[in-house]
């Protein structure tokens, strides 16, 4: 019997999802648990597996196409069945012959794949793919950008000759490699004046979300300044003690655990909203925000006031770091009680933030700035920090979200209360 090939949710919130790449072609054998394809769903590139056995005998959606949740995107069946009534979606992207170069057709490991065009001829033994695309993986594209490396002059000693981190480090390291081709000026006047980018299935959620945020929901902000002497003394010490380690400590980390700590005595605070109850967690899960290529994704650190300060840390890096790769199962960045967003690396010293529902708070953390304060009668210039609260008033009051916030704040200026 035929199996259709539907677009899962792969996601809780997935609601649709984009077609990266099929990892079968049309008369491929497909066994079940076979991976299919790569979905992008609204929060990261999840595997498409089989759920049947035979031949895969038709692509309905092609690579870079969308189609709703449910929709069939492909069929499965014996080579001779009928499969002449089995309709699916049409949701663009590349023709389906044209899907997946022969060289992509490969187990799934651990450093998928990013194709991306060449420039110049590639006199090295190069991973230069039939169609002049140099595979790489994320990581090592990221590195050659960041070091100025042309990739596409870089010998791959990865699986089938892609370009891996440590085809890029030997590149650096030999002093061989070719600097990056100069980047051309982005517009000139006898081009288009814009272009129009495809919304990604990240951009579309974070759309529909805000908009249940910002209307919906009463939300108000508190504000409070942080004199950061004690902590930025703090962290100056920790650091020294784990630099045998190789590890190292933020001021997000410390900020991390302050939160932790504080919400432990406030659960009032660490609470979700429902039609009909309040939900306060004993658990604190700390859903902390990442900048990634297409926007915002929230990655949890669960239990929170368990770990240390250099435990959380190491978590939120790794993370962090998949988030960017969009490698974040679905468990990773759903279920937060309460979510911190920090701008203080990019130059911002105040910002209000967007409630993530159902959660009744967020945290905006600015950076630290010098500053001329007054003292004990003295004019004296402290490291300060401003972090702002947003608060769903249906679940905090002023009164809650002032009371945590002074909790808040006597942690962060005398950073010993953290670690007890």
């Amino acid at each position: 019997m035929a199996t259709k090939v539907h677009m899962e949710a792969l996601s809780p919130t997935m609601e649709e999802g984009q077609l990266v790449q099929w990892l079968k072609n049309e008369g491929d054998t497909v066994a079940t648990g076979d991976v299919l394809a790569e979905v992008e769903t609204d929060k990261a590139t999840m595997e498409l597996v089989a759920r049947g056995e035979g031949i895969l005998r038709k692509i309905f959606l092609g690579a870079g196409g969308t189609a709703e949740v449910g929709a069939v995107i492909g069929v499965i069946a014996a080579e001779d069945e009928d499969i002449s009534e089995i309709s699916g979606v049409s949701g663009g992207g590349a023709p389906a012959a044209a899907i997946v170069e022969e060289e992509a057709v490969s187990t799934p490991d651990p450093d998928p794949v990013v194709e991306e065009p060449t420039s110049g001829n590639n006199e090295l033994a190069s991973p230069v793919s039939k169609g002049g695309r140099v595979k790489a993986s994320p990581l090592a594209r990221r590195l050659a950008e960041q070091a100025g490396v042309d990739i596409s002059q870089v010998p791959g000693s990865g699986p089938g000759g892609r370009v891996v981190k440590r085809d890029i480090e030997a590149a650096k390291a030999s002093g061989d490699a070719s600097p990056a081709p100069p980047v051309a000026p982005s517009w000139t006047p006898d081009e288009a004046e814009y272009e129009d980018v495809q919304t990604s299935q990240m951009r579309k959620t974070i759309a529909k979300r805000l908009i249940t945020s910002i209307g919906p929901v009463p939300t108000f902000y508190l504000t409070v300044d942080v004199d950061m002497t004690r902590a930025m003394e703090a962290r100056k010490s920790m650091n020294s003690m784990l630099k045998a380690e190789g590890a190292k400590v933020s001021v997000n980390d410390i900020v991390l655990k302050a939160v932790a700590g504080a919400l432990r005595q406030h659960p009032n605070c660490n609470a979700q909203w429902h039609d009909g109850f309040i939900r306060r967690f004993k658990a604190v899960h700390i859903g902390v925000a990442v900048a990634v290529e297409d926007g915002l994704i929230t990655p949890v650190v669960r239990h929170a006031h368990l770990k240390g300060i250099s435990q959380i840390g190491a978590e939120v890096k790794e993370l962090a770091g998949r988030a960017r790769e969009k490698k974040l199962k679905p468990e990773e960045y759903t279920g937060a009680t309460f979510s911190v967003s920090n701008l203080g690396m990019f130059g911002i010293h105040e910002f209000t933030a967007i409630i993530n529902p159902p959660e009744a708070g967020i945290l905006a953390v600015g950076g630290i700035e010098e500053t001329p304060v007054a003292v004990d009668g003295e004019v004296l210039v402290r490291p300060r920090m401003r972090i702002t609260m947003s608060c769903d008033h249906r679940v905090i009051d002023g009164a809650q979200g002032s009371r945590f916030l002074q909790t808040l704040k006597g942690m962060l200026e005398e950073p010993t209360a953290i670690l007890l």
